[in-house]
């Protein structure tokens, strides 16, 4: 259908291009180098010292288990990125978490990272472990862990053991999984200890590699509280609990045959019902996906038409836009991505020029900025996504909603409510991706976070907290300069200067995407170009769970 088509009007040639081109390429390179170094886990001494006990590493484990010429989607990476420096720092919280293909079957992958710390168990550990769990949870997902960890990280265990997103928190999931009949298979490929000794056996089916061990308490807290004089081996090898516990159900020489029986068991688990929504043949964009560098811009200053990244991310550049002269700072529509059916809502980032309701009377309407009318046409657009099935992605360059007079007596806060409602009642699979700012409470309108998105991507763009950088130094600097001067103290204008600079700073700092998933706010950083392919693995992941829960509002205002 030609009027479905999205026509490109982008300049390749032009200054504006280019210039966003370098921009996003100098991060890119950044966090590429940066996620090299993370991959290195412990470092090359630490991976030798693995080798040398004639045990893969987490990653060499991860790359035979999937299927030849595959891709294994990471997530959580960045998970306790510079935190815990004090202990030496926790690459990638010393655990690998992501989805892959075994056997021709999507699967979540977890695995010990024993080159960081013996692979023990950190508050970030915990929860990025816990996280991954929530995803195979969410969509049905099978669960493989591979197991090689020396137990929870004791300096911080006050920070691991005890609360509801901690390391108990790992085996209820295991037990609920069970319950829901979602596969879980175990490898103990080294040490598993103490706590972490129940993650295995809650499992459907448990492997075991000769020279690992699977203790409630290792020999030495044995003689410490019982007197026993044993070995590791004699304790809890795997020739112990594969003959004489009954714990293992496959007894393994080495990684190599461990990594080839969980293959040939997963090929054999049976095919449950899919999720009803409607898939076809994927299509690729007309327009190549890397010509997003150009378009985007992460100058707050400059605009750019979101039509032209949509374009580039679903099938066919085709999209069926949703009330396109109504609310226009917001932009709704129906495509499909990867051959399944989506609705897109996005900030778009041109303002416009609209007339006022009931004068019409032509004012500005800033790109990035949710008004009453981009509101009430997204909550209406996602009623109708969840009426029919359809899942949805929410791409993100948002400033907040507007303010002012004119906004608050249009009933700005009545219709950002109304989308929150939708948003947060939401039954269909939500994806988000943070492309540029994602501020205030645009932030959770879009289905940030804390509205349960399936899953949650951020562009080496992003950008979100409260409010932007520049707005929020200044407010708190003038609190910061009023506290000092009930106390007494008079500021300079270098001083007023310096302070704002330095304030400015630290919450640029923590308006970077690295900072948030470094804490699990987002599950990976992607490639700009990359987006589309991100989408089609949270889409086919979420398409194993078949049920879809009654759409209700409540009351909603109206």
């Amino acid at each position: 259908m030609a009027n479905s088509l999205i026509e490109t009007q982008i300049k390749k040639g032009s200054a504006d291009f280019q210039k966003n081109q370098r921009a996003i390429a100098d991060r890119l390179t950044k966090i590429k180098n940066q996620e090299e170094q993370i991959r290195q886990g412990g470092g090359t001494k630490a991976i030798e010292s693995q080798h040398q006990k004639g045990r893969l590493t987490a990653r060499e484990r991860i790359a035979k288990l999937i299927d030849p010429k595959s891709h294994f989607f990471e997530i959580g990476l960045y998970a306790a990125y510079e935190m815990y420096e004090e202990w030496g720092g926790a690459p990638a919280a010393g655990t690998v978490t992501g989805l892959g293909r075994v056997a021709g079957r999507q699967v979540m992958i977890i695995a010990n990272d024993a080159t960081v710390k013996a692979g023990a168990f950190f508050p970030m550990t915990a929860k990025k472990v816990i996280r991954a769990q929530n995803i195979a949870i969410d969509n049905r997902i099978p669960t493989i862990y591979l197991v090689d960890s020396a137990g929870v990280f004791l300096p911080l265990q006050e920070d691991v053991f005890p609360d509801t997103d901690d390391f108990g928190r790992v085996f209820r999931n295991n037990a609920v999984m069970s319950a829901m009949g979602i596969p879980q298979i175990t490898a103990i490929m080294g040490m598993c200890v103490a706590g972490g000794a129940y993650l295995p056996v809650m499992c459907d089916h448990i492997l075991m590699t000769e020279g690992s061990g699977l203790f409630l308490a290792g020999p030495a807290l044995v003689q410490a509280a019982i007197g026993q004089k044993t070995s590791a081996e004699e304790l809890g090898g795997a020739k112990v609990h594969a003959q004489i516990s009954g714990t293992v159900d496959f007894r393994e020489p080495d990684d190599d045959s461990c990594i080839a029986r969980i293959r040939a068991l997963v090929e054999k688990i049976g095919h449950r019902a899919k999720a009803p929504f409607d898939h076809r043949e994927p299509e690729p964009p007309k327009y190549s996906e890397t010509e997003i560098y150009g378009i985007f811009s992460s100058d707050p200053g400059r605009q750019y038409d979101m039509r032209e990244i949509i374009a580039r991310i679903v099938d066919g550049s085709r999209w069926e836009e949703y009330r396109p002269e109504y609310g226009q700072t917001i932009l709704c529509g129906f495509a499909r991505i990867g051959g399944w059916a989506v609705g897109i809502v996005a900030n778009q980032k041109k303002s416009v020029q609209v007339a006022a309701a009931g004068t019409g009377e032509r004012r500005m309407e800033f790109g990035g900025v949710i008004y009453t009318e981009s509101a009430d046409k997204a909550a209406r657009f996602i009623l109708d996504c969840n009426q029919n099935l359809i899942p949805l992605v929410f791409l993100h360059d948002v400033n907040g909603f507007m303010v002012g007079k004119e906004a608050e007596w249009s009933g700005i806060i009545r219709a950002g409510a109304k989308m929150v409602n939708a948003v947060a009642n939401s039954v269909v699979p939500k994806i988000a991706v943070i492309c540029g700012g994602s501020f205030g409470a645009g932030h959770y309108a879009m289905c940030g976070k804390a509205y349960d998105p399936r899953f949650i991507f951020a562009w080496p763009s992003a950008r979100y907290a409260v409010m932007a950088g520049e707005s929020a130094a200044g407010t708190l600097v003038e609190i910061k300069v009023k506290q000092l001067e009930r106390s007494g103290k008079k500021l300079t204008d270098k001083d007023r200067k310096e302070l704002y600079e330095s304030i400015r700073s630290t919450y640029e700092h923590q308006t970077d995407p690295r900072y948030a998933a470094a804490r699990l706010w987002v599950d990976a950083i992607i490639d700009p170009a990359h987006t589309r392919d991100a989408i089609v693995e949270a889409l086919d992941a979420a398409s194993h769970n078949p049920n879809v829960a009654e759409f209700k509002t409540g009351v909603l205002q109206t």
